[in-house]
């Protein structure tokens, strides 16, 4: 059982709305976690606790998200323990495993998640924490500001995050106690293991190691590095079963762009062994060139549907920006960028018809700009931009897009740029084709999906 504790205003962040609702990455923080919580396997039941006055703007957040697990959407209270109080005695009388935690934690890594499921097993409570970094000193009133009164041993300090995770009848326990407690308003704790251990002193409370990423979102600044880390942050990527290909792709119409060699061709040939109807387009086979925005619609209108659209066009010229001549300059960006801004806006009626995916390509340069790289690098990264902007464009209308990164993979485009490398050093076509696949079937939208030679499939 997960509660969602997404009570609080974002006085601190300037604003009159709950700062839940802010979005970052193409969706809203509370819809970040909530995705979280919903795919986490250990997780069968969401409750989620809303700023008073927004509880009916969640509820149609959960409802357009599909997020099947959560149950209920009540109104949180007027303080952290009141919020808490409000969920746990809205939970039924059945014993069962609590995780509380903060809506505006988006990056928790699930990996977290497990070990706290796994850890209750032990333990009867339990909190996520990281080790502090920083001296922490304790302050104290002198005659012209705060003085250090004392620095305490920082091996010893850790700082604390959420979730925090408890059997049902101890936490409940607690707040019990401590409503019980007339002093417990006048000092009351800042979070719910700070319960625990004042009313239940001889329970122990058990600490995950937590994630530097799992920042809570609280000041203006928190906004923009929680941003940040989203283009860095990698989850497990969906690795559907041989049925589930099956079950996505047969007898749907899969059309890709780029489709005539190296990556393009590999998704042209696995779609089809998993019985879509495959359409494939590329200045080699058909004289379709996606930097002219005609000859795609003109490609799309001659298969009349499209389920999947796939992306894979590319050209890679090295070489400095005051070396490059203007005809290499406009292929670089026509290829590389219009290609896929054509081949999106031509894409969109016909996704929209039958709710469908849309899938591009980047490059790892999209990070940070490259010598030698300049045109390049600068249209890998937009096309991540537009991956992002067009998933929260097009959500409405049911259709996801994503953007497949892959590390150095063994193409033609590769080896005309670099010449022969090392086979062992370069991912092969097919591999990124796989994944391509995985993400395509998938529920994913607005993520950049990394492929990486060792194997790890991140998002």
């Amino acid at each position: 059982m997960a509660v969602v504790l997404a009570g609080g205003v974002g006085q601190r962040i300037g604003l009159n709305t709950p700062k839940q609702l802010i979005k970052i990455a193409g969706k809203t923080i509370l819809e970040h976690t909530l995705a979280l919580f919903n795919g986490a396997p250990e997780i069968d039941e969401i409750v989620v606790l809303m700023t008073p006055g927004f509880a009916g703007e969640a509820e149609e957040l959960v409802a357009r998200s599909g997020f099947g697990k959560v149950s209920q959407v009540l109104e949180g209270g007027a303080s952290r323990t009141e919020t808490t109080w409000r969920a746990l005695k809205a939970l039924g009388p059945q014993e069962c495993n609590v995780l509380l935690h903060d809506a505006v934690r988006p990056l928790l890594k699930p990996s977290i998640i497990t070990e706290c499921v796994q850890a209750l097993k032990v333990y009867e409570a339990v909190d996520v924490a990281i080790p502090s970094s920083d001296t922490i000193v304790v302050a104290a009133p002198g005659p012209r500001g705060e003085i250090i009164r004392d620095i305490p041993d920082r091996s010893r300090l850790r700082r604390g995050q959420t979730p925090q995770c408890f059997r049902l009848s101890v936490i409940r326990e607690a707040y019990e106690r401590a409503f019980a407690d007339p002093d417990f308003d006048k000092h009351p704790a800042t979070d719910d293991c700070g319960v625990v251990l004042r009313y239940l002193p001889d329970v122990p409370i058990y600490i995950v190691p937590g994630s530097e990423h799992n920042i809570k979102v609280t000041h203006p600044v928190d906004v923009h590095i929680a941003d940040k880390l989203f283009q860095l942050t990698a989850v497990t990527a969906p690795l559907p079963s041989s049925f589930a290909y099956r079950e996505a792709l047969a007898g749907k119409t899969v059309v890709v762009f780029g489709g005539s060699y190296g990556i393009g061709a590999d998704v042209v040939e696995l779609a089809r062994s998993y019985g879509a109807t495959v359409h494939s387009f590329s200045r080699t086979q058909n004289d379709t060139r996606v930097e002219d925005y005609e000859s795609v619609a003109k490609a799309l209108a001659a298969v009349g549907r499209a389920d999947y659209v796939v992306n894979t066009a590319g050209v890679l010229h090295m070489g400095k920006l005051a070396d490059s001549s203007e005809e290499t300059i406009a292929e670089t960006v026509g290829v590389n960028y219009l290609g896929p801004v054509n081949v999106a806006r031509a894409a969109y009626p016909y996704l929209r018809d039958t709710r469908g995916r849309l899938l591009l390509y980047t490059s790892s340069s999209y990070t940070r700009g490259r010598a030698d790289y300049s045109i390049y690098s600068s249209t890998k990264a937009a096309v991540v931009n537009l991956t992002q902007a067009l998933a929260d464009e097009w959500a409405a209308d049911g259709i996801r897009v994503n953007c497949v990164n892959p590390e150095r993979t063994s193409t033609p485009m590769r080896e005309r740029a670099f010449g022969e490398e090392p086979a062992h050093t370069l991912l092969s076509p097919r591999a990124v084709a796989q994944t391509s696949l995985d993400v395509l079937i998938s529920d994913l939208t607005g993520q950049v999906v990394d492929v990486r030679l060792d194997g790890a499939i991140t998002v």
